[in-house]
């Protein structure tokens, strides 16, 4: 079964929540996960970390256990754009946008899925580069 938490409209760049999410979803165990997020020194590390904890907390009050789960994928998508300006000399002003982020963590217990993701993170899949195959 999946579990999800969704954090809406975080104040910080997608991209720069990317970087974070990249770096967890590595890892895949639910304690390594958040002892990495409290180590971290980037300012996406908390959004994702209590996120992570809602998703958690979800589905232990749903009767998973915590020793069975693991992430199954962290999304980060674009959320609304807060549009501002900058002054210039001349009178002019330039544009810019201050951008937010939805982060979506889910979580699954199925043994199944679990096999399948480490597959697919294990690379080449048969294909060996540097060589005539």
């Amino acid at each position: 079964m999946e579990y999800t938490a969704v954090a809406k409209s975080v104040r910080m760049g997608p991209r720069k929540v990317r970087l974070v999410a990249d770096s967890i979803r590595k890892i895949g165990s639910i304690d390594k996960s958040l002892n990495a997020l409290s180590i971290l020194k980037k300012r996406a590390a908390n959004p994702i970390e209590k996120t992570l904890k809602s998703a958690l907390s979800n589905a232990i009050n749903r009767g998973a256990k915590k020793e069975d789960l693991f992430i199954k994928s962290i999304e980060v998508m674009e959320g609304p754009a807060l549009k501002r300006v900058r002054p210039s000399t001349r009178g002019r002003q330039h544009p810019y946008k201050k951008r937010s982020s939805h982060i979506r963590v889910v979580l699954s217990d199925n043994e199944n899925q679990k096999s399948k993701i480490k597959n697919q993170k294990s690379g080449t899949k048969g294909k060996v580069y540097g060589t005539k195959n």
